[in-house]
């Protein structure tokens, strides 16, 4: 407190520090030979760099989670899955196009959630022939629906110029600024949506 203010009795709240958010870097694929574990790695690192909210790669192989509802399914990773989603306050989804959509599993894992998505903040990181961009306009579909908010700017990869010969993740230099032009929308969504959930 001041001098002034202590002079005149006037008093100020002490600042709180500000948390960081935590946002999670969704891998959408799981299939053998999938590269969207090097995409996830570039935006994490180019993430991480911004030192503005706690960053985390979420793989959904690592999770059990068979087709929702089917019978006989080991669904033992259910709980686990909910556990991270529920700790994160945004997301980036890396998303691969599967015939002009998004593939089975990352539809799936969405699927077995709903109240842990709500109200939070999504950027897209796609790839495919034409960048993916068919697969995130039908995830935009998806992520409303589960009251995410998502963000205009997308990066969009080309399996053309940025791999090398469709495996090996090579982006083009304007590419890590699209992804830091996504964040710079990702982060404030993300804080002012932290007050709608509390």
């Amino acid at each position: 407190m001041g001098f002034f203010n202590k002079l005149i009795g006037i008093r100020q709240e002490e600042e709180k520090p500000m948390t960081k958010s935590n946002i999670g870097i969704i891998l959408g694929s799981t299939r053998e030979g999938r590269v969207s574990p090097q995409v996830g790695a570039w935006v994490k690192e180019l993430a991480d760099k911004r030192g503005d909210a706690n960053y985390t790669i979420i793989d959904i192989a690592e999770y059990k989670l068979p087709l929702l509802g089917e019978a006989g399914g080991d669904a033992s990773g259910a709980a686990a899955w909910s556990e991270i989603v529920t700790k994160q306050d945004g997301f980036v989804f890396i998303v691969q196009e599967y015939n002009h959509s998004i593939t089975g599993a990352l539809k799936n894992a969405l699927d077995y959630l709903r109240v842990e998505w709500n109200n939070k903040a999504a950027g897209i990181v796609s790839y495919g022939s034409v960048g993916g961009a068919r697969a995130t306009e039908h995830l935009r579909g998806i992520l409303s629906e589960l009251l995410i908010a998502h963000v205009r700017v997308h990066p969009a990869l080309s399996l053309f110029t940025d791999f090398e010969n469709g495996t090996v993740f090579k982006p083009a230099a304007v590419q890590a600024e699209s992804v830091n032009q996504m964040l710079d929308q990702v982060i404030p969504w993300t804080t002012a949506l932290n007050t709608v959930r509390k």
